[in-house]
């Protein structure tokens, strides 16, 4: 008969089991330490500096607080990177990032990632709750995140339903600030939208950087820019009462210009004579509706007098960057009033078989459309027929001015465009033109990205390539942003005949 086990020895395995299971993570001393609380909570509240000890909060330019050697064991420390690095990462990229992500850590059981979880969403959660003067939810929200060589977080704000205080726990080898991947702090002008970089946080082992998510809180992990080293981190936010926003800057719209008047003269001067070939278009066309995107190589005859004088800085005047109309070179001012011309929109009526121009003939399917909705069905009540075919002839003779808005744009390193709430509520069909002047590699970044809204998945990207005109004929549901132009595009690749700098006309034509 097997003998009772004493409950001593139960409980002495019970113990053994929990810390099999979960390692405790002991905080820094300033965190128990009651009168730096009611300081930190009261220079929060007021908006000023305080320091005491590892513990720094700065309001400039918004509220956040740095407490340096956050976990009070470095055996801890050592081993929580351990085990992070043992994750599993998935590569995370969109127009607004690019790095490598660890799944959720909520339900992870590794023992230091389990102390940690602990510990941040308990006792820290209850101190951080007192500091704001706000009950913070209890839940859990945390991953891994590893910036390698060129990965970056562009500029945003955080600001989520439930999200109340953003955190981030730093796990890196020795950093220097010129390894990039700093925590960028912004300024914000009088439309609060993100103005410039103030203050730069240089990332740095065991130390916690936190802050309230807010209408002001824009900020940006900079490009890692060393090949040696791994950004490891953890974070993720504290959930509570969302602090009251102004309402959304809403930018004025890019004003539309129909046609330039200008006969087909402009066409034989600056365009490649296989393009202005009329069965060559057919071919183009066909094959445009079947995919509705496509690019034309050696599109124009010369390119080297427009490279030239794209290289003066007068032109450009704000990033990322945008020419000066006023002050472009004149053939680059010719090239420009070729992709505004008249002849230009018909050519591309026959390479699209869009309708941007009144001589394009219309859509047999189209006018098949029209002819149907005309006859009423039989037996349904529709009023006087000669009103209703009045009505419809008057519709048919409303023909559309077909316009388009365009850019003289330079790109290098640091150029991107995002994805905004606005651009998705006013897209509608449009044909995109991209014409870039560079030798260009993929790898540099600095390529357009199609995607189905509210959704990251890529629909189709078009990489840049010297004097090659690219057409992408996009709906309501699809929107578009360039993606970030990386280190690579600068730093030295032993090859002359790179450029440095991605010269592109971007036009977007409408019916």
């Amino acid at each position: 008969m097997a003998s009772k086990r004493p409950q001593g020895d139960k409980e002495r395995t019970e113990k053994k089991k929990k810390k099999n299971c979960e390692e405790t993570a002991e905080l820094c001393s300033v965190v128990d330490d009651e009168q730096a609380k009611r300081a930190v909570r009261e220079a929060w509240s007021q908006k000023t500096h305080y320091s005491h000890g590892d513990l720094e909060l700065d309001c400039h330019p918004f509220p956040h607080c740095i407490i340096r050697n956050f976990l009070d064991s470095e055996t801890f420390v050592e081993n929580l990177q351990t085990e992070l690095l043992g994750l599993n990462f998935n590569e995370k990229s969109n127009d607004l990032y690019k790095f490598k992500q660890s799944d959720d850590l909520k339900k992870r059981k590794e023992p230091h990632i389990t102390g940690l979880r602990a510990a941040l969403f308990g006792r820290f959660r209850s101190w951080l709750g007192e500091v704001l003067g706000v009950e913070l939810e209890p839940t859990v929200d945390i991953s891994c995140a590893r910036y390698e060589y060129t990965d970056v977080l562009l500029c945003h704000d955080d600001e989520l339903e439930g999200r109340r205080v953003a955190f981030i726990l730093y796990l890196v080898p020795p950093w220097q600030i010129s390894d990039g991947g700093t925590l960028d702090l912004y300024s914000i002008d009088s439309n609060f939208q993100p103005q410039s970089i103030v203050k730069s946080l240089i990332p740095s082992l065991n130390t916690l950087v936190l802050f309230e998510v807010s209408p002001v809180s824009f900020h940006q992990v900079s490009e890692v820019l060393t090949e040696d080293k791994c950004r490891l981190s953890l974070s993720g936010w504290f959930h509570g009462p969302s602090l009251e926003r102004p309402p959304r800057h809403i930018e004025a719209p890019v004003s539309r210009s129909p046609h330039l008047p200008r006969d087909e003269t402009v066409l034989l001067e600056w365009v490649n004579p296989v393009y202005l070939d009329i069965s060559y278009q057919e071919q183009i066309q066909e094959e445009f509706e079947d995919s509705s995107e496509i690019q034309l190589k050696d599109f124009l005859k010369v390119t080297s007098q427009l490279f030239s004088a794209l290289h003066g800085p007068e032109c450009f005047c704000r990033c990322y960057d945008v020419a000066s109309l006023d002050t472009l070179p004149q053939c680059v001012g010719e090239c420009w009033e070729l992709l505004r011309s008249e002849s230009f929109f018909l050519l591309l009526s026959n390479f699209t078989g869009l309708q941007l121009h009144y001589l394009c003939p219309a859509d047999d399917e189209d006018e098949d459309k029209e002819e149907d909705e005309d006859v009423p069905e039989s037996g349904e009540a529709t009023g006087s027929s000669t009103e209703s075919r009045s009505a419809n002839t008057s519709r048919k003779k409303e023909p559309s001015t077909p316009v388009c808005c365009g850019e003289l744009r330079r790109w290098s390193h640091g150029g991107y465009t995002l994805l905004h709430d606005a651009e998705a509520a006013q897209a509608e069909y449009a044909l995109d033109l991209v014409l870039p002047f560079s030798s260009w590699q993929s790898e540099f970044g600095g390529y357009t990205c199609y995607v189905a809204n509210e959704e990251d998945e890529e629909l189709l990207t078009v990489y840049p390539e010297n004097n090659s005109l690219a057409l992408v004929y996009r709906d309501k549901e699809t929107l578009k942003f360039v993606k970030h132009v990386n280190h690579r595009s600068s730093s030295d690749s032993g090859n002359s005949s790179t450029c440095r700098a991605l010269y592109d006309f971007s036009f977007v034509y409408y019916e």
